[in-house]
């Protein structure tokens, strides 16, 4: 199959609680989506880099949000260059 877009998808900030890395349900589907590159539904947003030949994408997530002692972290990036079709993790 030939690779015509990227899309970068997350999860909102704060509903549905905490959230989790990761569940039975989704590894059971991940075989099935060779598509699907990246998955986690801990709380969070995606911080986007732009130059005229990028798009760095970095998925940041928190720690909880049901707490105000809640921290944040960079749990994974992507880049997508100029000529070379589909995300690459970095």
């Amino acid at each position: 199959m030939t690779t015509v877009g990227s899309e970068f998808v997350c999860t909102s900030i704060t509903s549905g609680g905490d959230g989790a890395d990761t569940s039975a349900n989704v590894q059971a589907y991940l075989p099935e989506n060779p598509h699907i590159k990246f998955f986690n539904s801990q709380r969070g947003y995606v911080r986007c880099g732009l130059t005229s030949t990028t798009c760095k994408t970095d998925y940041l997530v928190l720690s909880n949000v049901t707490t105000p002692s809640g921290t944040i972290s960079k749990r994974a990036s992507f880049v997508v260059e100029d000529g070379r079709p589909g995300i690459q993790q970095v």
